[in-house]
This record gives C-alpha cells, sequence and structure tokens, in this order.
C-alpha cells in the first residue's frame, strides 16, 4: 500500500541514477527546445554544424556564402547551419488507484515513482528540461517544463506525497496532453495501461501525430505477469471491479492467453507508431531496466 509520504531518499536509486548519467536520456528524433542544447533542432541558424544550402535572396549576410560553390557554378547559394536545441521529458505518470497493487517489496506506483525521479534526475543533469503529470481520469498533480537545479527536488516532493485514490482515463489524459504540447519533445508515459488499448494506442498517435517521441514504460507486477496463486483465492478489485473469489489453477491458461495478448497488441500498437514499447517486471531491479534501455537507446538513435 503507498503511504502518503513516502521517504525522497528512496526514490533516487543510487545504482540507477549512476547508469542513467554514464549513458544519458538524448533525444532520438528532431525536437524543439528553449535553450541551446546537444540534440538536433528543426530551426536553421548559422552556428554549430553544417546542414544544407539554399539560394542566395536579397537582405542575406553575405559572411554566410559559399564562395566555393560560387566559383563551380557561378550561382550564388547561402550555408545554413543545424543549431542544436534542449528539449522537454514529459513524464506522465499514472496515478490510479491500481497502481497501489505489488506483491513484492513495491508496487507499481511506488516503482513508478522511483523510475519518473531517475528520468528526470538523468534528464536535468543534462541540462535539458522536465515537466511532470500525476494523473488518474485527469491530471492530478503538475509541474511545468523548468531545466533549474531546484526542479528535482520539487519532482521529488510531489512524487512523495502523492497516493493515488481514483480510477483512471489514460487515452483522455494523453489527449489533453497532445494539445497541450507545443514544441516537439519526449513523452514518457509510465502506467500499468489497464484501460482501453485502442482508446491508449489513439492517444499515442495523437502525440505522435504532433511530433513528439514517445516512450512507453508498461510496468506490470510479476504475480500479473505469471499469475502463480493457487487455492480458492478472493481477488479484491481496485478502481470499483467487485471482488471475486476463484480458484486460479482454472483460469490461469485462459488468464494468461488475455494478459499477454493484451500486451502484445499495445507494443504492436507503440511500434507501428514507431514509440519504444518496454514491458517492466516489477520485481526487476531498477537500475537494470534504467541501464538496458538506455543502452538499446544509444544502439538505435540516429546517425
Amino acid at each position: 500500500m503507498e503511504t502518503r509520504s513516502r521517504p525522497l531518499a528512496e526514490l533516487l536509486d543510487p545504482a540507477a541514477v549512476s547508469s542513467a548519467e554514464a549513458l544519458g536520456m538524448h533525444a532520438r528524433e528532431i525536437v524543439e527546445g528553449y535553450i541551446a542544447g546537444e540534440h538536433k533542432s528543426p530551426y536553421h541558424g548559422f552556428a554549430i554544424e553544417f546542414a544544407q544550402h539554399r539560394e542566395y535572396s536579397s537582405g542575406d549576410d553575405i559572411r554566410h556564402l559559399d564562395w566555393k560553390v560560387l566559383g563551380r557554378t557561378d550561382r550564388y547559394y547561402i550555408k545554413q547551419y543545424e543549431q542544436e536545441t534542449n528539449y522537454v521529458g514529459h513524464l506522465l505518470l499514472d496515478g490510479s488507484e491500481s497502481m497501489k497493487y505489488g506483491s513484492g517489496s513495491h508496487s507499481k506506483l511506488a516503482y513508478g515513482k522511483m523510475l519518473a525521479a531517475c528520468l528526470s534526475y538523468t534528464i536535468l543533469k543534462q541540462r535539458d528540461a522536465v515537466s511532470l503529470n500525476i494523473f488518474d481520469t485527469v491530471s492530478r498533480q503538475h509541474l511545468q517544463r523548468s531545466n533549474s537545479h531546484s526542479m528535482i527536488q520539487k519532482v521529488l516532493n510531489t512524487l512523495a506525497a502523492f497516493n493515488p485514490t481514483g480510477q483512471t482515463n489514460i487515452a483522455g489524459v494523453l489527449n489533453e496532453m497532445a494539445r497541450q504540447i507545443r514544441r516537439r519533445g519526449i513523452v514518457f508515459i509510465i502506467s500499468d495501461l489497464f484501460d482501453d488499448e485502442d482508446k491508449i494506442l489513439s492517444g499515442i498517435q495523437h502525440l505522435r501525430f504532433g511530433g513528439s517521441e514517445v516512450v512507453v514504460f508498461h510496468l506490470l507486477d510479476h504475480a500479473e505477469i505469471e499469475f502463480p496463486f493457487e487455492g480458492l483465492v478472493d481477488f479484491v478489485g481496485l478502481e470499483n471491479i467487485p471482488k471475486i473469489r476463484t480458484r486460479p489453477r482454472e483460469i490461469r491458461k485462459s488468464y494468461l492467453q488475455e494478459f499477454n495478448g493484451f500486451c502484445d497488441r499495445i507494443r504492436e500498437g507503440c511500434e507501428r507508431n514507431q514509440c519504444h514499447y518496454l514491458r517492466v517486471d516489477t520485481s526487476q531491479p531498477l537500475a537494470e531496466v534504467l541501464s538496458g534501455y538506455l543502452a538499446f537507446r544509444l544502439r538505435t538513435s540516429r546517425k
């Protein structure tokens, strides 16, 4: 059960932070930041790295004429350069009641809080910006984007104090975020995704249509993945789902078939929308999960 005040020290896992700092969280796609940084921007200027030529127009600064091209073609071309920018990492953490479930040392929400904290720390450490939304049917806690040093403390305090009570409407929140995000960045969805899968994928598609990169951390408890229960069991529902008494052995095969099918459909939908999807077993050490994903990003990053 999640408490109202989770100790701040528990949120920043030292091993996870150390591995994340070493690997970094860099944008795979073009982003639109608001201060100078180290990620590709769609805006062109006259500094950093050569991008392309364009024909000279009256009023252009002749200092940027490409004299070699002029000598070869007798035509005037301006050099354009690709500016580097920072990005905003939009962290969306599911704070609905189903996230309270945990059969091991951490509930899904506790694990999600630690993941959000480590991602925030890593992004802020490299001078990029972070915004935080904790949601159920709507956004319950929101921190506006910032890249200031004080932001990590605000993130930690907000995460530590949050206690879930409500149902969930992931799709509604994703669509609202898609309308609010004005500049392309990275959206991190941290959730058990226990909602209508078609609507979730529609919300993800909306975010992608706006140009944002989307990363989905699908948090699941080990017992939800393996369904190891024996005997006669009372399953107590969360989010207004009634209690069910059953013998798990009799339904295990059909449960796993439905559960794995649900996960596969979400993964395939994310892949169609060119999103990274990670099914995370919350019994795995966070450092292992985060370092594995960041190493994967580096291997698959655009050249």
